[in-house]
């Protein structure tokens, strides 16, 4: 069974598992990793561009060497069994894959957090449709860094499809692309990047220097998986003409390089407007308006967003496992 399988069967029973189990509500990896990466900051921290790129190199890299390593234990181990059986290929063919795959699988359960994504939103919504504004405001910094306190319901419900369509790309499809790309490896050190950028990567003064290089890389991390995160929402959406024709009219409006896709895909596909005015942290910022034909966002509209956050992760699952098989049988016949 080749690398292009195992992350096929490993990403899939991850997702799977993601779906089934959700996040722990203890000792969850990624908040193991948080506490290391404020540790590390609280040792480290300049007011400096250069500091920061330490830190970034430091906890980014430490993750990719532990997905290396791991990676490097499993193939070991199963070489050693594969090696102390009788030698036959039923013996020793085996082993390797099934390690590689339950490897994969912990891998992308640890870093993807579509169920958690989908279960904060829809919380939100029951909280709207129930006309609880209040309980809503209280629950949404579970899911983004808006003010609460400055969004009505109909506010509420637009900053929810918009967190819902963003962490589509940066919870779940940027990492499928990257362990498409290197592995277990790939796989941690998307999410490593990510919690950086959310931990250091905003503009506040303490972090506007330190935080820069977290940010930047981040930037080039979610360069592939927002693309296909928009390409998904376009395929997978009600309205895939939509979906395109907001994307290229609007996207790059967007302050952000891999939001704007995302965000325009995903309003021209739902047929809503998203972007507009929003207060982070006191700031108030007016964003352009994304799909300006489409209808304002009601609260039906959070159900919709996460179902099509749902079709989309499974799509780009399908894509990057097709994309993998197909370079990995060129390789081979030019290896043969």
């Amino acid at each position: 069974m080749g690398a292009d399988r195992v992350f096929a069967y490993g990403a899939a029973a991850g997702l799977l598992g993601d779906l089934l189990l959700g996040d722990p509500r203890r000792g969850h990896p990624v908040a193991a990793f948080g506490r290391a990466a404020g540790a590390v900051e609280r040792v480290l921290w300049r007011d400096h561009r250069g500091w920061g790129a330490l830190h970034t190199a430091l906890c980014a890299g430490g993750a990719v060497a532990l997905g290396a390593a791991a990676s490097r234990a499993v193939r070991t181990l199963s070489a050693s069994s594969a090696t102390s059986s009788p030698a036959s290929p039923a013996n020793v063919s085996p082993a390797l894959p099934v390690a590689s795959i339950a490897l994969t699988a912990v891998a992308t359960w640890a870093v993807v957090g579509g169920t958690s994504l989908a279960r904060e939103a829809r919380a939100i919504g029951r909280a709207l449709e129930a006309g609880d504004v209040e309980a809503a405001r209280a629950r949404l910094p579970h899911l983004c860094g808006r003010d609460p306190q400055a969004l009505d319901a109909d506010g509420i419900a637009r900053a929810v499809v918009e967190s819902v369509a963003e962490n589509t790309s940066d919870a779940v499809v940027g990492a499928l692309v990257w362990g498409a790309v290197a592995g277990v490896p790939g796989l941690l050190g998307f999410r490593a990047v990510n919690t950086l950028d959310a931990m250091v990567g905003h503009k506040s003064p303490r972090h506007r220097r330190y935080g820069w290089a977290s940010a930047r890389l981040d930037d080039l991390a979610g360069w592939p998986g927002a693309r296909l995160t928009a390409v998904a929402a376009a395929v997978a959406g009600p309205d895939p003409r939509g979906a395109v024709r907001a994307w290229r009219a609007d996207a790059a409006k967007h302050p952000s390089p891999n939001a704007g896709p995302v965000e325009a895909s995903f309003a021209g596909a739902l047929g809503v407007r998203l972007g507009g005015t929003l207060s982070y942290g006191g700031r108030v910022e007016h964003r352009p308006v994304l799909n300006a034909t489409g209808r304002a966002v009601r609260v039906g509209d959070v159900e919709r967003a996460v179902r099509l956050s749902r079709r989309v992760s499974w799509l780009a699952l399908g894509a990057c496992a097709a994309v993998k098989l197909l370079c990995d049988r060129r390789t081979k016949g030019r290896i043969s």
